[in-house]
């Protein structure tokens, strides 16, 4: 402090600082845009991984939902198979008794 600065010297160290200054700003502003664009991919990851937790709850739940559709097709699909198989032994039932009936009468018949 023992010597002065001049009147050039000062303005030259102002204009020094205020570019410096004014570069600092324009940083911060370049880092805070960065950071919003930041901010905001992950704001939609954030949704993005909400809705995959979604998707995959509906999707086990269709799954279950399909599951219980295939048990009840197959049984729908057995039931004219199973209806078949009780007419066809119904028929056999009557013939065997048509043919037994017929013996049994030509039987009585004979004594």
């Amino acid at each position: 402090m023992d010597t002065p600065i001049t009147r050039a010297e000062h303005d030259e160290f102002r204009r020094t600082m205020e570019t410096e200054n004014q570069r600092l700003i324009d940083e911060n502003n370049r880092q805070n845009k960065r950071l919003e664009l930041v901010e905001e991919s992950v704001r939609q990851i954030s949704d993005l991984t909400v809705s995959v937790k979604e998707m995959a709850v509906n999707m086990g739940n269709m799954l279950k939902e399909l599951e219980k559709q295939g048990e009840r097709l197959e049984k729908l699909e057995q039931e004219p198979a199973e209806a078949h198989k009780q007419i066809k032994m119904a028929m056999v039932t009557a013939a065997i008794s048509t043919i037994m009936g017929a013996v049994i009468g030509a039987l009585i018949m004979v004594l």
